[in-house]
């Protein structure tokens, strides 16, 4: 059994959300602890005692201790203000695991990775780092407001090069590493932040805005989160103001109140409550106070839109939980919010401070009750599909046992036992989740067939030999016998055509090149990639759009870019690219068996028919033969 170090200075999950240093990581650690005990791990989670009553160590749930580290006294201090006592932090670790034995640390937040960092050094643990917040990010979005020490920027250059592992939040974040710090892309991995569907589902709305005493026939709009001026809640407030010139509302916010207990977030309240006066709208903003996750889903479910609107958001949490609540969001096109909200698929994405943006997207919505009606759908599927926490945990268990392998002498049998492990969840995974899409995906290629069209398939590497293994299938057979060759061309097999036109053009363009030269009415375009980021394969749909022509991507992850840009994806909810690529083998035997045994019967049916026919046409026969014999007899 794998024993866990979790390290999170000042982020308890024992902490009160709201405040202005509790929130997102808080729930990350939590839940991230619980779900891999779930999964046989045992986990200690180490985090700064705040409090003279809390225990040195508690159990906290099944498989999950909470570590309370001695490192100043036992009260709060800002995380600004940490720094000084990470050093003490360190050696109370030092000390601790040099009589507990842990195979891995994951540190949480910059400060937590410094402490990592000693203990690999000192005692050769190997750590990964969830950043949460990059220094050199938050400096640029917050100026001077940002009062973290300078010393933050050289400490995350460490973390960055002594890492075993960075996880990334969300493609941003990775580009953020890589740009800003140099990271190495081969040590960054993709791992969202996720919502737990025993705490957040959707509840009837009248049920919810009884039970939370709102009116059952008020527009309700909900912002909820942490009480800080970089959330962007005065944007909400602007563009709340602005829709309510023409459609009476009501904005509810969560997360703090005037006579709040930190004057911090009092101080926020207060400037945020000037701002509602000033619009005119004080009246229909209602400021709740800090709530209990327990009920956090009322509010959630009681709502018709969620706004959230930072200035930068390292990843974000509560769209999540909107969501999986089936509250459409409107958030701001930054960061981890552009990740986790599907612009026009489960609520809108604004640029940042443009309340006026704001404002059109409700006055879009409210105008529309069907859409959304569809986009609260799509969104609980969408949330329920790639961002659970025990997707994470999976992703996270799938991470933790590649750098214990890397780190450690050769065990053959668990780099097997580890092989067939996780590629069974990434398939149970995908059973879960793509059975609809699936479906879908045979239906269009069925069509295109039985139409007269043929499919196109495109990918790069191992999925180009995928575009050519279904191409096969297609043309030859893959189950049923003596059926006709369905058309179907793998634009990644002409050597010659592909070789030229990247020397001469470029590589970008070298599917969407040939989608020009061979696509026709009832055609169809397949695009195969583990990342949905590759741009010839975007170039590919981007064509087949202009041309007409639908399209089908097979994609893996968070789907990329690639997502937006195909008519239907079919997304293998993995983050393992050699995952990814063994459920889309699987996936592609599926669409095969499934298209070509509905090909064929489409295609025997006006057989059956005739056949139909022409034996009531002899049965008829028949008859009237008989009755003029049976007549004849008679007559004689």
């Amino acid at each position: 059994m794998k024993r866990i170090a979790l390290i999170s200075e000042h982020a308890s999950p024992f902490g009160i959300l709201g405040g202005v240093d509790s929130g997102g990581q808080n729930v990350y650690v939590g839940q991230l602890a619980k779900h891999l005990a779930k999964r046989g791990y045992q986990v200690d989670i180490f985090t700064r005692r705040d409090r003279a009553l809390l225990p040195e160590i508690a159990e906290w749930s099944e498989g999950v201790r909470l570590i309370h580290v001695p490192a100043g006294d036992p009260v709060e201090i800002r995380k600004e203000d940490l720094l000084p006592y990470m050093q003490e932090f360190t050696a109370y670790m030092l000390r601790f695991c040099q009589q507990t034995h842990y195979d891995l640390v994951h540190a949480n937040f910059w400060m937590s990775g410094l402490v990592a960092a000693e203990l690999k050094r000192v005692l050769q643990i190997p750590f990964v780092i969830t950043f949460h917040a990059l220094g050199r990010v938050r400096r640029f979005h917050q100026g001077g407001n940002d009062e973290f020490p300078d010393e933050r920027f050289d400490i995350e250059d460490r973390l960055v090069r002594e890492a075993d592992r960075i996880i990334a939040e969300c493609p941003q974040d990775e580009t953020d590493l890589v740009q800003l710090y140099n990271a190495d892309p081969h040590k960054i991995t993709i791992i969202p932040c996720g919502f737990d569907p025993s705490e957040f589902w959707c509840l009837d709305k009248a049920l919810a805005r009884v039970a939370i005493g709102l009116n059952p026939d008020d527009r309700i709009i909900l912002q909820l989160g942490r009480m800080v001026p970089r959330k962007g809640v005065d944007t909400a407030i602007a563009g709340f103001a602005k829709f309510c010139e023409k459609t009476p509302a009501k904005l509810i916010i969560v997360g703090g109140e005037l006579n709040d207990s930190d004057p911090r977030i009092a101080k926020e309240v207060d400037r945020l409550t000037a701002i509602a006066t000033e619009l005119n709208v004080s009246d229909r903003v209602h400021f709740v106070g800090r709530k209990g996750r327990e009920v956090l889903r009322y509010y959630y479910s009681a709502a018709d839109v969620f706004i959230t609107t930072p200035w930068y958001e390292p990843f974000g949490i509560t769209p999540l939980e909107s969501m999986a609540c089936g509250t459409p969001v409107i958030g701001a096109n930054v960061g981890g919010v552009k990740f986790s909200v599907a612009d026009g698929e489960t609520g809108y994405l604004v640029p940042p401070n443009q309340p006026d943006a704001i404002a059109d997207r409700l006055s879009h919505l409210y105008a529309h009750p069907t859409l959304l009606k569809k986009l609260s759908q799509q969104a609980i599927r969408r949330a329920n599909d790639h961002f659970t926490w025990q997707s994470v945990a999976d992703s996270m268990a799938t991470l933790y046992q590649s750098i214990l392998i890397d780190s450690s002498p050769l065990d053959s049998t668990a780099v097997i036992d580890r092989g067939f492990t996780s590629v069974i969840t990434a398939i149970q995974s995908a059973q879960q989740c793509l059975q609809t899409e699936l479906i879908q995906a045979a239906t269009l290629i069925t069509n295109c067939f039985t139409q007269g069209g043929k499919v196109l398939i495109c990918g790069n590497g191992g999925s180009a030999a995928d575009a050519q293994h279904c191409a096969a299938e297609f043309v030859g057979r893959f189950k049923i016998p003596n059926r006709r060759g369905l058309p179907a061309i793998a634009l990644s097999a002409d050597s010659a055509l592909l070789t030229a036109w990247s020397n001469d053009v470029g590589y970008d363009h070298v599917f969407s090149r040939q989608i020009e030269a061979f696509a026709q009415p009832n055609d169809l375009v397949i695009g195969i990639s583990t990342s949905g980021r590759s741009k010839n394969i975007l170039e590919a749909f981007e064509t087949a759009q202009r041309f007409g022509v639908p399209s089908i991507g097979i994609l893996g992850g968070d789907g990329g870019h690639a997502r937006s840009r195909c008519d239907l994806s079919i997304v293998v909810p993995a983050s393992d690219p050699q995952h990814i690529q063994e459920v889309q083998i699987i996936v592609i035997h599926l669409l095969c068996e499934l298209v070509e045994a509905w090909v064929v019967n489409h295609e025997q049916k006006p057989k059956r028919q005739r056949l139909r026919l022409q034996n009531r046409n002899h049965s008829g026969m028949a008859v009237e033969t008989a009755s003029i014999q049976t007549k004849t007899a008679f007559a004689g």
